[in-house]
């Protein structure tokens, strides 16, 4: 009997100190500390009588890559910071760094082949090959017709200038119209919620096609050299296999 109670003692000794079997009670606690909080808040937030939670409002001014808003930028809650472009606008040589000759490069095909330029920048930005020539033909399309009838590039910066607000939301880049709230704080009680100022900011990037259409495709085209490799440099690596070498049979001594 002795040992028939010792062996229980034991067994009872070993499953309080098993760690698998402590975890088990941890587990359960949380499970009870979550049960207990479904009446009346779901993890922290408050449940209205008809049931439905409501998401804590966002501070800031914050959207993903594709443009929906986005309450929280990361896991800690805090509000996803903005990036600023690697050039300013009017940055038309670029820097001296080691992507200075494209730099110039990009200069040289905003002065002299615009179409060209826009293709190529539509081309990296989508990642895929064969998207330059259905951006850049009717580019050019709109190109001529503009210089002949109106005698300026009036007609392609409605075409293009979706690419500028593609490539802000896809590398989350600071605005011109967020740029302005920033350094004057003139512009942020103009806009009531994230819709509006992402309609503000996608009429700043038209203008900015409008007024300064060939800078805004050199800083673009800048931009996305430092970002993004040419699709066409995406080639997967090839195996060659060697065959050996000829083999002799040596004799032995």
């Amino acid at each position: 009997m002795a040992n028939n109670h010792n062996n229980d003692t034991g067994s009872g000794n070993d499953s309080e100190s098993s760690p698998l079997l402590t975890n088990h009670h941890v587990a359960a606690d949380a499970e009870d500390e979550k049960k207990s909080n479904i009446d009346g808040k779901t993890n922290g937030v408050k449940v209205p009588p008809g049931g439905k939670s409501e998401a804590p409002a966002s501070a800031g001014y914050d959207w993903t890559a594709n443009g929906l808003p986005l309450g929280h930028g990361s896991v800690m809650g805090e509000p996803m910071g903005r990036s600023l472009w690697d050039s300013s606008l009017f940055a038309c040589l670029g820097r001296n760094d080691e992507f200075c000759s494209s730099d110039l490069e990009v200069c040289l095909l905003g002065g002299m082949a615009p179409c060209v330029l826009y293709g190529s920048n539509v081309e990296r930005l989508a990642s895929a090959p064969g998207t330059f020539a259905n951006h850049c033909l009717p580019y050019s399309g709109l190109y001529l017709i503009g210089n002949a009838f109106f005698g300026w590039n009036c007609l392609a910066p409605w075409f293009s200038y979706p690419s500028r607000t593609a490539i802000r939301r896809k590398f989350n880049l600071e605005g011109s119209f967020e740029a302005l709230n920033r350094s004057c704080g003139c512009c942020g009680s103009c806009v009531e919620d994230e819709l509006q100022r992402e309609q503000c900011e996608s009429s700043c990037d038209f203008a900015t096609h409008v007024f300064c259409h060939l800078c805004a495709l050199c800083q673009e085209g800048r931009e996305l050299r430092r970002r993004m490799p040419h699709p066409g440099f995406n080639a997967q690596p090839v195996l060659v296999m060697l065959p050996p070498g000829e083999q002799t049979m040596g004799r032995g001594a």
